[in-house]
């Protein structure tokens, strides 16, 4: 019951969330403070929630572990680690003096001051993937400088523990604690690399994907839970460094798309049980504090970052999408907190106060981003500002668009890939929207201009020009996503020709009625295929084959998956043909008697029955051929009749079947 109702809110949360504009974590956490246990309509279980709260944390650090990468982090190491480094310090400095002047232990203001130092891994990248930056070179900064933040907070939650239970004179506890997190990184990373991708490929064998997946799941839990045990370190780490481990794998990206269903639901309960925790008597009770923490969060942090993107040695426009996309906390600041609560650091009370500072700069981050363009062009105003400020060089392009007439792909998958491609040979210029970095560095390689982003989600068509653009082809193998897509596009752009991709015939009509003007069902097309090449094999008519393939295609779009009467009929009526009528092609000889004759002269059909339906002259087709035209020597005629016609034509032509 309890984990019905939270599911059933957070969809309600996350569908209005979505439909203000903003994030989908508001309404998850609104969907938390619904049951709380203040609530005067219905109370969730708690614990029943946490427990399976504790889980969802462990698939999102195991996620967040899958997409680490040491490489793009030493690509913009000059910026994300001093810069990160610079921002965690200040504002847990600024944080903790509040912190203090509102009565928290000492403990406790350090730990306030960490969680609202750290920013939202889900938001940012949601937010530069919403405005096509995330694959940028100020996208790349901004990842960078997450990726070390969040190894920075991994590392505070090792030592948190430690440092609370510490003594005078046990100085050497701390150093014990960090010596056995590195062991058990150590360990994992040099046994880790070679004991993990080995139990992967005997369970890929299996062939089993129900295995596969519980392999996965196992190695995300089990290694948090074995870590906490036996090395003493969070959860949260054991399952970060598994899915560092994993992501070394062939198999990363398999296991990521598996897991992703899992580790969405159970994030979700997530950020419910956190809802859960906010009191909003206290809340309201102490709105001058969520106030001041608020501006602390989205304008002090959102400036301090700023302001060292501008000292560091890179763009100023990269400095702007630094601040504007860091003035918000979200789930490392709630598991710092709940790390503070269980260390008796904090009250849940004060928590309430880190989960108020986190609804409000996650509602009003989507504006931040929004603020970047009219900022910079604000600034430019006063050149001799901007020449300080922008003084590494201007920023790059966002995108390489074309301007006008170009086709938009979603996807580029098979169907994507091929479309792109034959576009390609017909010098159609063409833009593909893509999701998936190891696809988009194929297409970047190739020269093909994309959008990194999820088009079905985001705000990213913003910037396909869809208004400028000749088509919409929608790829995608999900028909809601493909549906959002296809909604949105028409929204943008209502005399927009779209083509979409369908996996079911519901799929297909709901496509239909949102606007799409093609719809292609790659099912369908293969079934169809093999129709329409049975029938040609029964040399029918290929007038009466497409005829008769086309009437499939449509009656899909209306009829569910029984034949409709006239379909029934056609086909009756094609079959009885196939038995007694015959196609045939023949290649008229030197000999021929009706050589250098019009059809007319030859009367042909009167003797024989036959009628001649083509010729083939110097690799040119005549079709349908009228009474004035001559047969000749060498020609292939086709010609149509019954079995028992078909001799007399060819004796009469003179000719051999060819």
């Amino acid at each position: 019951m309890n984990i019905t109702v939270a599911l059933a809110l957070s969809l309600a949360g996350g569908l209005i969330a979505r439909r203000l504009g903003l994030p989908t974590i508001v309404g998850y956490l609104l969907a938390g403070v619904a049951i709380s246990p203040i609530s005067p309509v219905w109370v969730g279980d708690t614990n029943a929630i946490g427990q399976l709260a504790e889980f969802g944390v462990i698939l999102l650090m195991f996620g967040i572990g899958l997409h680490f990468s040491f490489q793009d982090l030493w690509k913009v190491r000059d910026i994300a680690i001093p810069g990160a480094l610079a921002q965690m310090l200040i504002i847990t400095v600024l944080g903790a003096w509040l912190a203090r002047t509102w009565g928290f232990s000492a403990g406790g203001a350090w730990v306030f001051g960490v969680a609202v130092s750290v920013a939202s891994t889900i938001v940012l990248l949601r937010g530069l993937m919403d405005h096509a930056l995330l694959d940028s070179r100020h996208g790349k900064v901004a990842v960078g400088w997450l990726v070390f933040e969040d190894l920075a907070t991994v590392a505070i939650l090792v030592l948190l523990p430690t440092l609370v239970g510490r003594t005078g004179n046990s100085w050497w506890v701390p150093l014990w604690a960090v010596a056995k997190a590195i062991a058990f990184v150590g360990l994992m990373i040099v046994v880790g690399q070679r004991v993990v991708p080995a139990i992967l490929w005997r369970v890929v064998r299996t062939r089993s994907r129900e295995l596969f997946i519980l392999v996965a799941l196992s190695l995300a839990a089990g290694t948090a839970l074995a870590s906490s045990a036996l090395f003493g370190v969070s959860l949260a780490l054991g399952a970060f460094v598994a899915g560092v481990v994993v992501s070394e794998s062939e198999f990363s990206h398999q296991i990521n798309a598996d897991l992703l269903p899992f580790r969405e639901a159970f994030a979700v309960l997530f950020f419910v049980s956190v809802g859960m925790l906010v009191n909003p008597i206290y809340v309201i009770a102490h709105w001058q504090q969520v106030l001041v923490l608020s501006v602390l969060i989205v304008v002090v942090k959102g400036l301090v970052s700023a302001a060292v993107g501008f000292i560091l040695p890179y763009p100023a426009r990269t400095a702007l999408i630094l601040g504007a996309g860091r003035g918000q906390i979200g789930e490392f600041s709630f598991i710092v907190g709940q790390a503070g609560l269980s260390l008796g650091l904090i009250t849940t009370e004060q928590y309430s106060l880190i989960l108020a500072g986190a609804i409000v700069s996650i509602t009003v981050n989507p504006l931040m981003f929004k603020l970047v363009d009219p900022a910079e062009r604000w600034l430019k105003q006063f050149p001799a500002v901007w020449r300080v400020l922008n003084r590494h060089g201007p920023a790059e392009p966002l995108v390489v668009e074309p301007v006008t007439d170009h086709v938009v792909i979603v996807g580029s998958g098979r169907v994507g890939r091929h479309i792109s491609e034959v576009l390609t040979q017909l010098n159609v210029p063409r833009l593909v929207v893509e999701s998936d970095p190891a696809r988009l560095e194929k297409l970047r390689s190739l020269g093909v201009p994309t959008l990194y982003g999820d088009a079905a989600s985001s705000e990213i068509m913003d910037h396909a020009g869809l208004e400028r653009a000749r088509a919409l082809v929608v790829t995608l193998p999900d028909d809601a996503a493909a549906l959002a897509v296809v909604i949105s596009a028409r929204v943008r752009a209502p005399k927009l020709h779209i083509v979409a991709r369908a996996s079911t015939w519901d799929g297909a009509k709901r496509l239909r009625e949102a606007g799409a003007d093609e719809v292609v069902r790659p099912e369908l097309e293969g079934g169809v295929e093999i129709v329409r090449r049975t029938l040609i094999d029964l040399d029918l008519a290929l007038e009466d084959v497409v005829r008769y393939t086309d009437l499939v295609r449509r009656e899909e779009l209306v009829e569910a998956d029984r034949p409709s009467v006239e379909r029934t009929r056609l086909l009756e009526d094609l079959v009885m043909a196939a038995r007694h009528v015959d196609m045939r092609w023949l290649s008229v000889s030197s000999g021929s008697a009706l050589a250098d004759q019009t059809l007319a002269a030859s009367r042909l059909r009167s003797r024989t029955g036959v009628s001649v339906v083509a010729i083939v002259r110097d690799g040119a087709l005549i079709g349908n051929p009228g009474p004035e035209d001559v047969i000749r020597t060498g020609d292939r005629v086709a010609v149509i009749g019954s079995p028992e016609q078909l001799p007399a034509a060819e004796a009469l032509l003179g000719a051999v079947p060819g």
